[in-house]
């Protein structure tokens, strides 16, 4: 493994919820970084930020780790789950509070109830 897939492999495992985005979940940098950071962030959800635009190396790195060619990219408890259309659909669908709840990660359920009823 390279040193960034072992850097990355390392932050996936060592915490329960992460991001890799463009910017940090305080100033997201892209309209997709922005979004998904702020559902989490509206939904409580302590997760660590990985600003992809620090370094070139971790910004392709992500991508190929994950087989996936988009950042943002969240992941809980090591799975990667997605990216933005992801997140966005399995927010709104009520699964991804169902991974939550599966993975012993703390959320405000009814913070996950208002974005569902205002995108009803």
């Amino acid at each position: 493994m390279s040193d960034t897939a072992t850097q990355i492999k390392d932050t996936v495992t060592t915490n329960n919820v992460v991001l890799f985005m463009k910017g940090t979940k305080e100033m997201p940098q892209c309209g997709f970084s922005s979004r998904v950071a702020g559902v989490l962030n509206y939904m409580g959800v302590d997760f660590a930020d990985v600003n992809v635009l620090a370094d070139e190396a971790l910004r392709q790195g992500i991508k190929d780790y994950s087989d996936w060619p988009t950042v943002p990219q969240l992941y809980v408890k090591g799975e990667f789950v997605g990216g933005c259309d992801i997140i966005t659909e399995m927010t709104l669908s009520g699964e991804l509070d169902t991974l939550f709840e599966d993975n012993g990660v703390t959320y405000d359920k009814d913070a996950a109830n208002k974005i569902r009823e205002a995108n009803g």
